[in-house]
């Protein structure tokens, strides 16, 4: 073999090498990136209906994706708060959303976190932006990563799930507005797109809802681990116009999820969401699983059941249109859901179950009785909002009081009242040092809005918050009893890239975000801090 011979073996080979070099480092980039966050979904109610789940929906996620079944929030989070958490891998001390709603101490008010003044309501009266996450989401970077050429948008039940969802550089975030019923917007995000007009002009959901009715989906004895008398009558719930609240009525049911999948689909069949050539696109859904708090019986769990299999069925067709216009093999989906609430109905008095009430109006009443018999007369109780008290810094800081002392007191005071288990003031809080597990506890609050107390009531209590007559939605139901509850949820991750896999261990949430822009080769959020996870690829 002559010196010519040998030269171009040599270079052909080298050739060779690299071409399959390059195309190992460079797999093609995911069309669409599909974010989901279901508030509210129990693993173990998942397990129980696996007969019943279709192929397509949750067992597509569990069969092909990875599974971490224990996404671990450190303590419990509302849905605003924990939707923050996954979007931005950042805890709400970092992000600044710590509640769906905060009290302000200047208007002595509770305000929607997202609330915005500077900004209008599209479709709705109320005015809300992203200006108060403090940091970028994974649909901020992948937005920035395109240089604007990629599109995002957001569809939830509400406000706070789809601006989360959305972030700050979203084409639009999409929600039901809950005094009209209209998908609804802001104009801080620039496009309303026309599907949804279209769909408020010509099916609004005002009009519909007379002949709306939820009924089960399934024949009653196929729902796994009822008890006879809750499968021999099949439940029906109705949204009639003479109910002030049937919005919020429907919003709280199954059919709602129906109705976010609908523009959810619309929008990819309609605006071609994941057809942008070379670049990511971002479709961020809200669902909802909390459990259906209208109904005349306690046990809801037929309900409950019911509302698992048609959110399945609803997932179901939303992959099989992603796959028919896009391809699930060029799709990225995550599914991460928010603890479930520490609350539930009470059980009937027939079970003799010890109940007790809370009342947070005669508990700020001795409080600050308590405090004017040590410093003298005044108001030294502004506020109590979702579970803190709000102390008056104002007089405190007139009389020269010291507020850490003050906040001593009334936490001492407040501890011996019926009903209550614990109380953290908050400097305890930032210090590190209240808790079963006072880091979590110290990263999932946000000073800036935080109360000056947190307490902690007894397990079977109901608090009756008589102290506020203006309260979100549901948050006030009388009949609603503390239970103590894990603060994890389980979550889903199915990329192309990655094999099948389940995390055996409890996975911190704020990995989810990290590990998505790890999968899309683009910058992690700028609050998240925890580094990505190590899946095995394919």
């Amino acid at each position: 073999m002559n010196h010519l011979t040998r030269l171009r073996i040599v270079i052909s080979l080298v050739a060779s090498v690299a071409s399959l070099s390059l195309g190992a480092a460079s797999p093609a980039a995911a069309k669409l990136l599909v974010g989901i966050v279901v508030d509210g979904l129990d693993g173990d109610c998942l397990d129980l209906l696996r007969q019943q789940l279709g192929r397509g929906g949750f067992r597509l996620l569990q069969e092909r994706g990875v599974v971490i079944p224990e996404a671990d929030y450190g303590t419990y989070l509302d849905a605003a708060a924990a939707t923050s958490t996954v979007v931005t891998g950042a805890a709400p001390s970092v992000s600044g959303v710590g509640a769906a709603e905060i009290f302000d101490r200047n208007t002595l008010r509770c305000v929607p976190v997202y609330s915005d003044p500077a900004v209008i309501g599209n479709y709705t009266n109320a005015a809300y932006s992203p200006a108060a996450l403090r940091v970028s989401t994974v649909a901020d970077e992948a937005r920035i990563a395109s240089g604007g050429t990629n599109v995002v948008y957001a569809v939830a039940p509400d406000p706070a799930g789809a601006i989360a969802l959305a972030g700050h550089a979203a084409n639009a975030a999409i929600w039901i507005d809950a005094k009209t019923g209209n998908w609804a917007s802001s104009t801080f995000y620039k496009d309303m797109p026309v599907t949804v007009a279209t769909r408020n002009r010509l099916s609004p959901l005002s009009s519909r809802l007379d002949t709306i009715s939820w009924t089960p989906l399934l024949d009653p004895a196929d729902y796994p681990g009822l008890p006879d008398h809750l499968s021999r009558y099949p439940f029906r719930h109705v949204f009639p116009r003479a109910r002030a609240e049937r919005l919020d009525m429907f919003a709280n049911s199954p059919l709602v999820n129906t109705e976010v999948s609908a523009v959810a689909t619309d929008l990819i069949n309609n605006l071609k969401v994941g057809s942008h050539p070379g670049v990511t696109d971002v479709l961020n859904i809200g669902y909802t699983l909390e459990p259906y708090r209208y109904g005349k019986n306690p046990d809801n769990r037929p309900e409950q059941l019911d509302a698992y299999i048609r959110l399945d069925r609803d997932l179901e067709k939303l992959f099989a249109t992603i796959d028919r216009r896009v391809g699930l093999d060029s799709t990225v989906v995550v599914l991460a859901s928010t603890p479930r609430r520490p609350r539930g109905r009470r059980d009937d008095d027939r079970w003799a179950i010890p109940y007790g009430e809370f009342s947070t109006r005669k508990a700020a009443s001795l409080l600050n009785i308590y405090l004017m018999a040590i410093y003298g007369n005044g108001d030294f109780v502004s506020a109590y909002h979702n579970g803190r008290f709000f102390l008056n810094h104002k007089l405190i800081k007139e009389r020269s009081l010291d507020l850490r002392a003050v906040r001593a007191e009334a936490a001492d005071f407040l501890t011996r009242m019926t009903g209550v288990d614990r109380v953290y003031t908050i400097d305890d809080i930032l210090a590190g040092r209240a808790g079963e597990h006072p880091e979590a506890l110290r990263r999932n609050t946000v000073k800036e809005s935080a109360g000056d107390l947190l307490v902690d009531i007894t397990p079977g209590f109901e608090i009756v918050d008589d102290y506020n007559t203006l309260v979100a939605p549901g948050e006030n139901l009388p009949g609603m009893v503390y239970r103590m509850a894990p603060a994890t949820a389980p979550a889903y991750i199915m990329a192309p890239s990655l094999a099948p896999q389940t995390i055996g261990q409890p996975v911190d949430v704020r990995t989810i975000a990290p590990t998505v822009a790890r999968i899309l080769r683009i910058r992690s959020p700028n609050g998240a801090s925890v580094a990505p996870l190590s899946l095995e690829k394919r």
